[in-house]
């Protein structure tokens, strides 16, 4: 469920240009996790894709304000997949986990609900528009319907009751930036 990256969509990405750095960086720090502005134009460390696609590296998520917002979500979410002692370690790819990539999916959309003017509808129509591929054709219809097995992924790791509702993060203090 690799993203093609071609960026192609009929309406633009949601950016935090839009929403402001206020929301995501109050949200990731519930997480543990920092968010650092990348000044306009200039590359954001740590990001795998490159082009304003955010970046990770250790326990800070990095972007622009060109930056998708579900691209910073994306990126945060392998972060708080990791129990916080191994965050130290991830630098731009955070994984090869087929599992964590379908479960960090489903996570993105519910933490859009966490920002206000975002939601899950809108993450999931701008991960489409991104070009993520489902095989029942939409990120929509993967979260309601074809993502069993990444729901149990996130549930074991206690980031989703049994009801498919976000827990609220235990309290993680924020490690060192690398």
């Amino acid at each position: 469920m690799k993203p093609l990256g071609d960026g192609s969509t009929t309406d633009p990405m949601l950016t935090l240009a839009d929403i402001g750095f206020d929301a995501p960086t109050a949200l990731l720090a519930r997480y543990g996790l920092q968010l650092e502005r990348v000044a306009d134009g200039q590359p954001i460390p740590g990001s795998y894709w490159g082009d304003c696609e955010a970046g990770i590296i250790a326990g800070t998520v990095y972007a622009r304000r060109d930056t998708p917002v579900h691209s910073l979500l994306h990126e945060a979410c392998h972060l708080i997949v990791l129990p916080p002692e191994r965050r130290h370690a991830v630098h731009t790819d955070a994984t090869d986990s087929i599992e964590e990539e379908d479960a960090v999916c489903l996570l993105q959309a519910l933490l859009g609900d966490q920002l206000p003017g975002v939601g899950r509808a809108r993450i999931l129509a701008d991960m489409d528009g991104w070009g993520y591929t489902f095989r029942l054709g939409s990120a929509a219809a993967y979260f309601e319907h074809d993502a069993d097995e990444a729901w149990a992924w996130l549930a074991a790791r206690g980031l989703v009751d049994s009801a498919r509702n976000l827990l609220q993060p235990p309290q993680v203090p924020a490690l060192p930036s690398a």
